[in-house]
């Protein structure tokens, strides 16, 4: 067994999977997008989180920033950690939205840990085609 895996990690088997989803809260903030008929929705897990501790952001080039942080817990000297597994420290998500995204119409709401942010679309006009005439060239 390598050296660095058993310093960080102890007697612990080391799960690089795990490993690398508690180091990153990137991974640690999951995030669907699914865009329906009227609009495009972000549903992001958010366990133990207020909605104090969340923002929601539309910056220009429509994209959509979601931050907050996870606080560290208050640590008592006389306690015996045997495991630390939840993600702690700041979060950042962006994403680009398609054109069709309403920039100044976004709503988020926040219930049981789980954040939906809602943006409606409108109708994007298709390029109208014009068919044009070929004419015929007599020499």
């Amino acid at each position: 067994m390598s050296l660095i895996p058993k310093l960080l990690l102890g007697d612990e088997p080391f799960d690089p999977f795990l490993s690398v989803v508690n180091k990153c809260p990137v991974l640690n903030t999951p995030t669907d997008w699914k865009e329906t008929p009227d609009a495009h929705v972000f549903t992001a897990d958010l366990p133990g989180l207020k909605k104090e501790e969340v923002k929601v952001e539309v910056e220009e080039g429509r994209v959509l920033q979601i931050s907050g942080e996870r606080t560290v817990e208050k640590d008592d000297k006389n306690d015996t950690w045997h495991r630390v597994e939840r993600c702690r420290g700041k979060f950042l998500r962006r994403f680009r939205l398609p054109e069709n995204a309403k920039m100044d119409e976004v709503k988020a709401s926040m219930e049981n840990g789980v954040l939906v942010v809602t943006i409606p679309k409108h109708e994007v006009k298709k390029p109208e085609k014009k068919v044009i005439e070929i004419e015929e060239i007599k020499s």
